[in-house]
């Protein structure tokens, strides 16, 4: 069974919604799933042999969000190599600002960086367009189920 980890970054709520959502159907699908909360982060390095899905909103000016930023500032310092990781990125944000999925965007640069390979273009879910991400999430998991079949770890 393929092991996806999930992590999320919030502010107010909506993207830790969101990753339970997604978790629950992609335990659903057959994958075995676990979804870390931010205080369960220190010091997580995703194994390369799993997916990752990191689902975050942008905080002021496009930061991470406070909760998810020290694991983020973690692999920034340590630069873990991870070139046989597999990832997606949901962002959540409110295309009104410049700023529109900053952390996303990050977490996303951070990553490649770190020699690791989307496996999804990177999902913006606008909050001036939907007032429910999960349903926009949920509707991208087709894609992300084939996209993990077909780079099966």
């Amino acid at each position: 069974m393929v092991n996806v980890n999930l992590v999320f970054g919030t502010v107010y709520g909506s993207a830790q919604f969101t990753a339970e959502t997604l978790a629950k159907e992609i335990t659903a699908l057959g994958f075995h799933t676990r979804l870390m909360k931010p205080d369960e982060l220190a010091g997580f390095i995703p194994k390369e042999s799993d997916y990752l899905i990191i689902v975050c909103s942008t905080t002021g000016q496009g930061e991470v969000s406070e909760d998810i930023f020290p694991w983020y500032f973690h692999l920034k310092t340590t630069a873990p190599y991870l070139p046989k990781l597999k990832y997606s990125i949901v962002g959540l944000g409110d295309s009104s600002y410049d700023t529109f999925c900053g952390a996303a965007k990050q977490f996303d640069e951070l990553l490649s960086e770190l020699g690791a390979h989307a496996i999804t273009p990177r999902l913006e879910i606008d909050a001036t367009e939907t007032m429910e991400p999960e349903l926009e999430a949920i509707k991208w998991l087709t894609t992300w189920q084939a996209a993990a079949i077909a780079n099966k770890a």
